[in-house]
């Protein structure tokens, strides 16, 4: 496991400006991205009880098409078919053959549902099983030690031996981060199209689910359940259709805003409460028209090693899908899912989903437990939001106290330390969301610590982390633009 020390370097020095033109996708929209393919990625988990730990099954599509199916409810009935258009019709999409199909595995939301024996995929796998593969996968990371810096400090100055020094590439040595897209991209609607106009009869069943007693687990539900706990600051994280860890935590943090008997179970009371402030019509899924922007975003492969890193402009997102991903709160392979047969250019429509509103709640106090891998914001003694998170881990655990947030910075630079003694070598990492640290660093007054976001969106709560908190990309930036300087952490 690499030792990584975050740490923030108080930098005002601003960078002279300087456009971000290297990796600029070309004018021409039909430029071929770097777009990954369904093939290529590993098959969404599959739906689980309500209230059982995560683990893992088979794909959506492998499911066994015998199982049994939801009971009706007063939303649109699961078996209920669209209609055809007799001049051209066509086959149910495979989202709503999902739906239609049976599941003999489904339990009610009151039933826990027992892992698969002998599971050996990486869909398949518990969350145990899955952090080990994380962190070996963290392991191969060439990063010795880390800090993490608001901006390169002053380049001329640059002594190796001293380990606030850094290498820093020449064609970085002027390049200006603070109008990058990035940020933008994940937090900002303003512009973007959002309908409900050609939405498939998968996304229909997922807009009109309503639950109720008894209910059987279906993929329907179980997405309208996840959004409406992103939509009330009780984050899932990615939400991906699998009733795992992260959601099965939301929906006990929600309850636990709510006053309500944190029993991990839906019930009457709990949907009351999730759907007390939402508009009745607000969809859960939307179709979203792809812009030129969109296209034309810096997009490129994040290389392995640290100098190699230091080497890119930018750490980019590595695709498209990546993108549309944290700019919609979804795991990659669930996009995916739901898009299968787009090409992903200017003027398309695809089906994502519809994100949260701002917090608009002041946070003056943040409580991190390990335990619980979830990160609780306040205003006073109001628990007003939660997150999953990773908070250290057993080779680099967090230290326990209470301390103050001293600094905030979007897309820092990354200063990784590779190797030791004179074979030692330091790196200036660029910002993107893919940096080490993601696209917020907030430092807190304990030296080498703080929280920040994560390349690594569907890892987080399995992750390890190097003593530091660590958020998905979006719900760092709903803390950040909430909490105040000198809030309090505590870490648990």
């Amino acid at each position: 496991m690499m030792k990584i020390k975050p740490i923030i370097t108080a930098i005002s020095i601003a960078v002279a400006s300087a456009s971000v033109s290297a990796l600029a996708a070309p004018a021409d929209s039909t430029r071929t991205l770097p777009v990954r393919t369904a093939d290529s990625l590993p098959s969404i988990a599959k739906k689980v009880s309500l209230n059982v730990q995560e683990t893992r099954s088979t794909s959506l599509d492998s499911r066994d098409p015998t199982a049994a199916q939801p009971k009706p409810t007063n939303d649109k009935p699961a078996n209920s078919k669209p209609a055809k258009n007799k001049a051209d019709p066509k086959p149910a999409d495979s989202m709503t053959q999902l739906i239609d199909s049976k599941n003999k595995s489904a339990a009610s939301v009151i039933s826990e549902a027992p892992a698969e024996p002998n599971s050996t995929t990486a869909d398949n796998m518990s969350a145990a099983e899955l952090t080990l593969k994380d962190e070996q996968s963290d392991s191969t990371d060439d990063i010795s030690e880390g800090q993490a810096v608001a901006a390169p400090s002053d380049i001329s100055s640059i002594d190796s031996s001293d380990p606030l020094a850094f290498e820093l590439p020449e064609s970085e040595k002027r390049q200006d981060f603070s109008d990058d897209p990035t940020i933008k991209n994940i937090e900002d609607k303003d512009g973007k199209r959002y309908t409900t106009l050609n939405l498939s009869n998968y996304a229909k069943q997922v807009n009109e689910a309503v639950w109720s007693p008894n209910m059987k687990v279906n993929s329907a539900m179980t997405i309208k359940m996840q959004a409406l706990l992103d939509w009330n600051h009780a984050s899932p994280g990615p939400i991906d259709g699998g009733w795992g860890m992260n959601s099965k935590k939301a929906l006990i943090n929600f309850q636990t805003m709510k006053g309500l008997p944190a029993t991990g179970k839906m019930d009457q009371k709990t949907w009351n409460a999730l759907i007390k402030n939402i508009p009745a019509n607000k969809p859960v899924l939307v179709t979203y028209t792809l812009t030129e922007d969109d296209i034309n975003t810096n997009f490129a492969s994040t290389p392995s090693g640290s100098e190699a890193k230091s080497k890119m402009k930018g750490l980019y997102y590595q695709d498209i899908k990546e993108m549309l991903g944290e700019r919609f709160h979804m795991d990659v392979r669930y996009l995916d899912k739901l898009n299968k047969s787009k090409e992903y250019k200017a003027g398309e429509t695809i089906t994502v989903l519809n994100t949260r509103g701002p917090l608009n709640q002041r946070i003056n106090r943040v409580v991190a437990n390990k335990a619980d891998k979830t990160l609780y914001a306040y205003n006073g003694n109001q628990l007003v939001a939660t997150y999953p998170t990773t908070v250290g881990s057993d080779a680099t655990p967090s230290p326990q106290g209470t301390f103050k947030i001293i600094n905030k910075v979007k897309m820092p630079w990354y200063k990784a330390t590779v190797g030791e003694g004179t074979q030692k070598k330091v790196h200036m990492l660029p910002p993107g969301p893919n940096n080490p640290v993601g696209v917020v660093w907030m430092g807190l007054s304990k030296p080498s610590y703080g929280l920040h976001g994560s390349p690594k969106p569907e890892g987080i709560s399995r992750q390890a982390s190097a003593g530091c908190v660590r958020l998905t990309n979006w719900d760092v930036l709903e803390v950040y633009a909430n909490i105040e300087n000198g809030a309090t952490v505590e870490l648990k």
